[in-house]
């Protein structure tokens, strides 16, 4: 990734505070305190509504049957509710672990890095990588605490560690991980890869993907999701928010 400073030039913008811990993302915006979850389809909590950059949405009360006390059991700290893809797809979104703060901006953010082009099903964002030689499909998931790759040539890679993972509507499951190397456009990166329950699995094939992209991707520098542009850039570069 280029080592360079920046900023990021936006004519508007809301900046909320940002918490990674525990492999999860929070953000404190509106009226509550939010998981970030680009790979939820829809949105929900305990609150009514949420306001982004001016924008208001009705929030459901439970998804899939998970509410807002299951969800805050699952990632280890009280939590108002979850920010899906039916909400986030609305913004530009730019994210700054590195800087504790998220930005969602209903204008268009301009931001330099690595770029990679971004499909989707159902709202999900789908990103292209590379694995052994091979292009694979895999869905870009902020609600994912590892990633994931569901071909049998996983076992080659180096062991890792054991997990406990969640996903909505499934519940808790565990995997084995180990390191993958994946290259992404121009940029190598080594993430922590699981395998799916099979049936989980089935519906990473459903929509044509071989895996995850988990937010240990998000863990240096700043990353922008533009969903509306169909594009995912991330660089480990200081930027500012102006």
């Amino acid at each position: 990734m280029p080592e360079r400073q920046g900023h990021v030039q936006t004519a508007r913008g809301l900046t909320c505070p940002l918490i990674f811990e525990r492999g999860h993302l929070f953000a404190t915006a509106g009226n509550g305190t939010f998981l970030l979850d680009t790979g939820a389809p829809v949105s929900f909590g305990s609150v009514s509504a949420v306001t982004l950059d001016g924008q208001r949405f009705t929030v459901a009360p439970t998804y899939l049957g998970l509410t807002k006390e299951v969800l805050s059991s699952h990632v280890g700290r009280d939590v108002d509710g979850l920010l899906g893809a039916d909400i986030l797809n609305q913004f530009d979104t730019l994210i700054d672990v590195g800087h504790s703060r998220v930005l969602f901006s209903e204008g268009p953010v301009e931001f330099g890095g690595e770029e990679l082009a971004l499909d989707d099903f159902m709202g999900i964002p789908i990103l292209t990588a590379t694995i052994a030689g091979d292009s694979v499909r895999m869905f870009f998931d902020t609600g994912a605490q590892i990633s994931y790759f569901q071909r049998s040539s996983l076992a080659t890679f180096p062991l890792d560690e054991h997990v406990t993972d969640f996903y909505p509507g499934f519940g808790q499951f565990s995997t084995d991980t180990r390191r993958v190397s994946i290259q992404l456009g121009r940029t190598r990166v080594e993430l922590q890869c699981g395998q799916l329950p099979e049936l989980l699995g089935m519906t990473l094939m459903i929509a044509g993907v071989d895996g995850i992209v988990g937010n240990e991707l998000l863990r240096t520098g700043c990353t922008g999701y533009f969903p509306r542009r169909r594009r995912l850039v991330f660089s480990n570069a200081d930027y500012s928010i102006v």
